[in-house]
This record gives C-alpha cells, sequence and structure tokens, in this order.
C-alpha cells in the first residue's frame, strides 16, 4: 500500500530509485540485516563485562535506561533527517535500528549478568529451551521429548534458533537468551521498516518504537509471540491493502485486474510463516483475513446497491477478485505452513493410538476476562485510549484503521469463543491475545496522537519543537518502566540455576548444579551420546540443557498428543509398585515405547521417588503433583549400575 504523501517522495526525495519496488525490498531486508548486525554486537559487548546482578544492585537498571535514551536520541535524528528531506531507505534504516536498539537495550542489559532469558529455566521456559535443545544438536525436525514422534509444537522460531546455536557453537539453553532478543530485535527492526513503508519515516519511527516497548511488556517471556507481533499488525495492514486491490478504501475493492499481487504474495507468506511459529495467532492472523474480505464483500455489495453506482456485473467481478485474492493467500500460507506441518498430519493419519493433548486445559484469571488494555491507570492505558478512540472514528476512512479494527473483532471473536469453550472443558488461550490488543491500539494511539498534535499546530501555531520534547519524555518514561513490568522474570533468570551449574545472582546453586556430573556419568557409563538415551526423570530442567529424550513429559499440556501421556504416567506408577527386578523389567518389556535407558531419581528416605503431573483442569493451578517412590532392592542387580550424586539417585540400564 502506498499513500498520496509516499507517492510524491518517490519522485522528489533523494535517494530516488526507478523500480520502487526493488527500493522496498531493499529497505526492509537491509533493515533485518543492520538490526541483526547491531543487535548481535550490542549483545556480546554486553556479555563481555562483568556486571552485578540486576536483582542485588542497580548498575544494570541505569544503564539500560541510559542505553534508551541514546535509542529515543537515534529515532529523533531518522526523523529530522527524513522531514529535512534525506533519501527514505537510509532514515528508515536509522529508525529501524532504534528500534531494534530499544530491544537490544532492555532486554539485553538487565540480562547481561547472566546466562539465562526472562523466566530463567522455570515454568514455561523450560519446555521451549528442552525445544531449543533438541533442535540445535540435530536440525531434523523432532518431538521436543520423545524419541520417534514428529513434532506437534510449530518448530519454525525453535529450529532457526537451533541454527543460530549451532552456528556459533554454542549449546542450545545458552544460545536461547541470545536468540531471543536477537530474533525480537530484528522483528522491530522489520515491523518499524514496514510502518515506515506505509506511513512515512515521521510517522513510522513512533509506531515502531511504541509497538517494541508495548510488545515488550506483554509479550517479551514468550519471545516467538513477539516476534509474530511486532511484524504481524503491520502485515494486517498489508493483508487488507491486499485483498482490496489498488484503489481507495472509500472506493471498496477493485476487479482482479488491479490486483497488488506482490501484497497478496506477502500476506501469504507471512501468514504461512506465522502457522510455523505459533498456532494461536495464526488462527487470528488468518482468521482476520477472512473478515477482513467479507467487510469488502459487504462493502461492495452496498456500494452496487446504490443506484449512482450501478453495475451488476461489475459487482461480482469485485466479489470474486477478493475471493480469488483469498484463496491464493490461503494457498501460499498452506504450503508454507506444511513445511513444519507435515510431519506431525502424517503421523497422526498413520496413528492407531487416539491422539490425546491438553494444551488448552488452562484458565487462569486473566484467561476468563476480556483483555482491557486501554483502562489501565498509566502511560500503556492512556495510549491505548487514544488509539481506541481514532480507530472508532477512522474505520471507515483509512486501510489502517480498517485493519486494526477487524483485528480487534477477531481477537474479541476467539475470546468470546475460548470463553464458551470453558464450559465444555477446554479453551483457546485467548489471554494471549491481550498483547496483540495492546500493540495493535497502541499503534492506533500513535496515530491519534499525531492527529492531535497537527491540530495542536494549527491552533496554536508552530509548537513542533514543544510537542516533540513532550513526546520524548513520555517515551522515555514509557521505556524506563519495562524493567519493572518484567522484574519478576528478570530476577528469576538470576536466581536459577544454569547449565553451568552457577547462579547468576553469585548465590548458593540449586540442586541443578549436580547436572553437568550427572551428564558426565550416564555418557560415561552407557557409552552413547545423550541423544541416543532416553532418561526417566521428573527433573525436566536436565533435559533442556542436554538433548537426552524423556520417557515422559513435564505435564501434559506440553506433551505431543501422540506421547499418550496419560498412559506413560500410568505405566511409570505400575513400575513404582514392583518389588523384583523381574517384575520391573517385565512391566518395561511390556509397554509400546521404548523403555527408559536411565532413571534420574530424587532420595528420599522410603526409596527413590519422581514426582509426576496430573491435568486436573478445570482447576486453576491446572496441574496436580504427586509422587511415585519406587523401591532401591529392584535396581540391586547387575544390570543397573546406581550411582548417588547429591540428592539424585542415578540409575543407568547396562546393555
Amino acid at each position: 500500500m502506498q499513500s498520496t504523501a509516499q507517492a510524491h517522495e518517490t519522485t522528489t526525495r533523494r535517494g530516488f530509485v526507478k523500480n520502487p519496488r526493488a527500493r522496498d525490498v531493499g529497505e526492509l531486508g537491509g533493515a533485518v540485516v543492520l538490526a541483526a548486525i547491531a543487535s548481535f554486537a550490542g549483545l556480546k559487548v554486553i556479555g563481555a563485562v562483568d556486571w552485578p546482578a540486576f536483582n542485588t544492585s542497580n548498575v544494570t537498571r541505569s544503564l539500560t535506561t541510559l542505553g534508551q535514551g541514546v535509542v529515543i536520541v537515534l529515532a529523533a535524528i531518522a526523523v529530522i533527517a527524513y522531514r529535512s528531506g534525506r533519501a527514505r531507505t537510509w532514515t528508515s534504516w536509522l529508525s529501524s535500528l532504534a528500534s531494534a536498539g530499544l530491544v537490544t537495550v532492555t532486554l539485553g542489559m538487565p540480562l547481561g549478568a547472566t546466562k539465562l532469558y526472562l523466566f530463567g529455566l522455570s515454568a514455561d521456559q523450560q519446555f521451549r529451551t528442552e525445544y531449543l535443545t533438541r533442535l540445535t544438536d540435530s536440525p531434523h525436525l523432532a518431538d521436543m521429548t520423545y524419541d520417534g514422534l514428529a513434532p506437534y509444537y510449530p518448530a519454525g522460531w525453535f529450529w532457526f534458533g537451533g541454527r543460530f546455536a549451532s552456528l556459533i557453537g554454542m549449546p542450545g539453553w545458552e544460545a536461547y537468551k541470545l536468540w531471543a532478543v536477537l530474533s525480537i530485535a530484528i522483528a522491530a527492526a522489520l515491523g518499524t521498516a514496514l510502518w515506515n513503508r506505509m506511513v512515512g519515516v515521521s510517522t513510522g519511527t513512533a509506531i515502531g518504537l511504541a509497538s517494541a516497548a508495548v510488545t515488550l511488556v506483554y509479550a517479551s517471556p514468550e519471545p516467538y509471540a513477539a516476534v509474530l507481533i511486532l511484524v504481524g499488525v503491520p502485515m494486517m495492514v498489508v493483508t487488507a491493502s491486499a485483498l482490496r486491490g489498488r484503489r481507495r478504501l472509500s472506493d471498496g475493492p477493485t476487479t482482479l485486474g488491479r490486483t497488488g499481487w506482490l501484497s497478496v504474495i506477502a500476506a501469504g507468506l507471512f501468514i504461512g510463516v506465522s502457522a510455523c511459529v505459533y498456532t494461536l495467532y495464526t488462527g487470528l492472523f488468518a482468521g482476520t483475513a477472512v473478515l477482513i474480505a467479507l467487510g469488502y464483500l459487504v462493502q461492495s455489495h452496498l456500494r452496487h446497491r446504490n443506484l449512482a453506482v450501478p453495475g451488476t456485473s461489475e459487482r461480482r467481478a469485485e466479489q470474486l477478485a477478493v475471493l480469488v485474492r483469498l484463496v491464493v493467500i490461503g494457498a501460499v500460507a498452506g504450503a508454507v505452513a506444511l513445511i513444519v506441518w507435515t510431519p506431525y498430519l502424517a503421523a497422526r493419519a498413520s496413528s492407531t493410538s487416539a491422539p490425546n493433548g491438553a494444551a488448552e486445559h488452562y484458565l487462569p484469571e486473566n484467561g476468563a476476562v476480556f483483555g482491557l488494555p486501554m483502562l489501565q491507570l498509566n502511560l500503556v492505558g492512556v495510549l491505548t485510549s487514544i488509539g481506541l478512540v481514532w480507530l472508532l472514528l477512522r474505520a471507515v476512512k483509512r486501510t489502517i484503521a480498517f485493519a486494526f479494527g477487524w483485528t480487534l473483532i477477531g481477537v474479541i471473536g476467539i475470546t468470546c469463543i475460548s470463553l464458551a469453550r470453558s464450559a465444555i472443558g477446554s479453551t483457546l488461550l485467548s489471554f494471549r491475545l491481550e498483547a496483540v490488543t495492546a500493540v495493535v491500539l497502541a499503534a492506533a494511539g500513535i496515530l491519534g496522537v499525531i492527529e492531535l498534535s497537527r491540530a495542536a499546530v494549527v491552533k496554536f501555531g508552530d509548537v513542533r519543537t514543544a510537542i516533540g520534547v513532550l513526546a520524548a519524555i513520555v517515551a522515555i518514561a514509557l521505556t524506563q518502566s519495562i524493567p519493572s513490568h518484567l522484574s519478576s522474570e528478570i530476577t528469576t533468570a538470576y536466581t536459577d540455576t544454569d547449565g553451568y551449574g552457577q547462579r547468576a545472582d553469585q548465590h548458593p546453586a540449586g540442586a541443578e548444579s549436580y547436572y553437568p556430573e550427572l551428564h558426565r556419568l550416564i555418557r560415561e557409563q552407557t557409552g552413547r551420546p545423550a541423544n541416543q538415551n532416553v532418561v526417566l526423570t521428573a527433573d525436566f530442567g536436565f533435559l533442556s540443557l542436554y538433548p537426552y529424550w524423556g520417557f515422559q513429559g513435564l505435564t501434559s499440556h506440553y506433551a505431543n498428543p501422540l506421547a499418550e501421556f496419560t498412559k506413560r504416567a500410568q505405566a511409570i506408577e505400575d513400575w513404582s509398585e514392583a518389588t523384583t527386578t523381574e517384575e520391573l523389567t517385565t512391566a518395561m518389556a511390556a509397554t509400546p515405547w521404548r523403555s527408559p535407558d536411565a532413571f534420574l531419581f530424587r532420595y528420599s528416605a522410603d526409596g527413590y521417588t519422581l514426582r509426576l503431573a496430573e491435568d486436573v483442569f478445570p482447576n486453576d493451578p491446572n496441574v496436580r503433583r504427586y509422587a511415585v517412590t519406587f523401591s532401591p532392592t529392584v535396581f540391586d542387580d547387575p544390570m543397573f549400575t546406581v550411582t548417588e550424586v547429591g540428592p539424585f539417585v542415578l540409575v543407568v540400564k547396562k546393555g
């Protein structure tokens, strides 16, 4: 989509390129490359210094604030240069670098003294790290835990993260932080470049920075979600333009001959890539595309019903064109999605067991209500409130507002379905979409503020300097508050024990400090690398650090639906009741799955224990932990090697 102002810019600004599409590709590609280089270099510089821990000192907090200020100055330079008539390409690159820099300094600096990312190796970050470790060990698509199963969770972000870790020679768990920050920074740069292309560098820079800041507040603990939000919000505008064709919003959709096929293909590629990364967000983006298409069909019908615009054949041609574009977007998206989804779909089609997943069995308090960031009593609340008003006023006049409106309707629709599904024992995890709502309204809020600023100039004269200073102050206030929003997540990254057996805050490490020794013993006693061994353990952090296959997953909510989680749990309980070695080995041989090569227990006075998990949805928390205890006597046989290491008991099966 190219506005009138942009068309004028193409012929008047320095840096003119005869082929605007080539320039657009160069602008977007250059933003990605420059952001990747700058962010990686920044993270390496931060990591080279021995910083104090964030949770015990304010040093890294102060340097984060300083870095954010520098980034905002860089963004201001890009805007001033653009408004002074400099070429859009390099000012857009500078603008994109500012967004990437904001992500890098806001996440990288507070985490500078730890090797772990937000939430460390706890909670959901545990299975995410396990996935990255698996795909660092091998590029072959595989389940994060279970040997021989195709992956159920989309592997796109993790696969590229694994290739990144392999390229720089880092274990997956350690590369996780770098890849998370780097990928979000690149997405922020790409999103800003898209905004610059659509609305110019002056406005695009502000939207890009605001989107990056709000995304960090809401979605940075889930990095692949943050990546999709930063690119997905502007891509919904591209999708709206692609489905309509080359015509103003008020004039409705065009016939097929005026289709912008590059935009159509770009929309399809984005939704396809989204399907390779995050299923829920793909449902939102694809559903929004369908809603936008329906909106155009209705608009065309109403337009031609007016006697001033007759023509049944033209109406049908317009509506057919919208449907064709939608089908092409879907076909492209489906082809890309199959790159990741084919192994799982094929395995599910050929499976003789009924898939049994519990991923949707989760309903926290914020999943039982609508996400309304515009009602918060903070800067995000003010910005998103302005955005809501602007969107309502401009929804039928501007493509951006039109696309944003349908996106929010999509969020509301999924939320309503999720709330209703709770009555039948499932949800759609709609609380994850609050981040999308916040970023959409924040971007709209910037456009609303800009309109208010223009009105102020008309009424009060040239007050642009005052407006710019106020904008910079608000930007600093918003960005410097982000570490406070993430304080719990950052603190956990310092209090968790990392893969080298150390805590970044220099306090005594937990029992996880024995993991390196346990890893060495398994390798020596089996004579096989980690990826050739199956380990039964309830210490799933061990599987996050080393690419062992697990006999059982963390909880049923993260387990592959083809893994038969409940049956495996029952099998483990049955094994724990064995009183002799023969009973145990017979029971293990009777299961349809590959039996463990090693057991990693916790020692207790009653025997060797494992803490298992059971789905108890609709309760919140939705997981019940319970312990099973194995008798030490069943392993008192030459076929097992038993080693006590700290609080752990390692049992390795010979042969």
